[in-house]
């Protein structure tokens, strides 16, 4: 196995991971407009804070991405991950934002009831 294999190992199931939490975070918010607040929203706010705490322990860094350090030396943003150097470089922002925009659509539909 070439040094570049496991890299490219990690960096898809990274990317794979992303879009899974793309899902789950376009539901949590498709569930919420729609006034959907089901186990699943809340399965969804369980898996966020799980990601949460993970990022947490390992002091804001993807464990993977400490993983992926082992076979490169990149200092871009995306090496560890199949996104556009923007994007990874924003994704903990971006995807903050929206989690924080549920969590007060579903407060608010909660509070309605």
């Amino acid at each position: 196995m070439s040094n570049k294999t496991p890299l490219t190992i990690i960096r898809a199931i990274h990317t794979f991971i992303w879009g899974f939490f793309n899902v789950v975070i376009f539901y949590m918010l498709y569930a919420v407009i729609t006034n959907r607040i089901d186990k699943w929203l809340w399965i969804g706010f369980a898996l966020v804070a799980l990601e949460g705490i993970t990022l947490l322990v390992f002091k804001w860094v993807c464990p993977l991405t400490i993983a992926a350090r082992k076979y490169s030396s990149s200092t871009a943003d995306n090496f560890d991950i199949f996104l556009p150097n923007w994007l990874a470089r924003h994704t903990k922002l971006i995807y903050t934002s929206k989690v924080f925009f549920i969590a007060i659509l579903t407060l608010i539909r909660l509070l309605s009831i």
